[in-house]
């Protein structure tokens, strides 16, 4: 049993790992235009919180060096994609980004970290810290959902990248097996709710992946779907969570 979950352990890394690369076309654009564009660093920045808590329950929790390192991987990558935004952003942008990071990535955590290693022990404090990474991750989920609401509504997948909902639902099924092998219902929960919504994901592209939007929906989409976000589900044009 614990080759088992070692193994699916190490397949559900690799499988984090592609998804946390997976918005470098992205940066690559920018990098070349030396523009951020309309992309929004909001995703990201959530991103980066996510990962730094997973990291520290990984580390905090005995036997979860696996949640760990992907994390800890992720906490790096996200950094170097909100950097860039910092240096290719327009001022008011870069300003805004700036003081979003500054508030939910370095006060926050420090927040989480300092109130769990100071006023908390043992079990409880495993128990805080997986809440909150489970609960931001159910939150992110708003993403895919929105993305599955326009492809219902365009009748189209263009923005819902088929590799994107593939690499959900397979990050979700992977660390929810994970997670019950080893008994750990805070990484279970978050990424059942990603396998079911990858699932759905790929009906959905199977049903209107021949599909394309009518011209009423295709004018709306030019003139109220201007501003594309870092993270794909959220309608990114180029690209792309345990």
């Amino acid at each position: 049993m614990n080759n088992l979950y070692f193994y699916v352990g190490v397949v559900g890394n690799i499988i984090s790992v592609l998804m946390f690369l997976s918005p470098v076309k992205t940066f690559l654009r920018i990098y070349k235009k030396g523009s951020t564009e309309e992309f929004e660093s909001l995703p990201y920045i959530c991103t980066l919180l996510n990962s730094s808590l997973w990291t520290y329950y990984g580390i905090t929790k005995p036997d979860s060096y696996l949640v760990a390192t992907v994390n800890g991987f992720g906490v790096v990558v996200e950094i170097v994609y909100i950097s860039m935004f910092l240096i290719y952003a327009p001022p008011r942008t870069r300003a805004k980004t700036a003081t979003i990071a500054g508030i939910v990535d370095v006060v926050v955590f420090a927040v989480a970290v300092f109130v769990t290693q100071f006023a908390m022990e043992g079990e409880m404090r495993i128990n805080v810290i997986g809440f909150m990474g489970a609960a931001l991750n159910v939150v992110m989920y708003a993403s895919p959902l929105s993305a599955m609401k326009l492809v219902w509504t365009t009748k189209s997948v263009e923005y819902m990248p088929f590799l994107l909902s593939l690499f959900l639902f397979l990050n979700g099924g992977v660390w929810t097996l994970y997670a019950f092998l080893v008994q750990d219902w805070f990484l279970g929960v978050p990424n059942g709710t990603g396998f079911v919504l990858g699932f759905a994901q790929l009906v959905l592209y199977s049903i209107y992946n021949k599909s394309s939007p009518s011209k009423v929906i295709s004018d709306d989409l030019d003139s109220g779907w201007q501003h594309r976000h870092l993270l794909p589900p959220s309608t990114s044009d180029d690209t792309q969570q345990v």
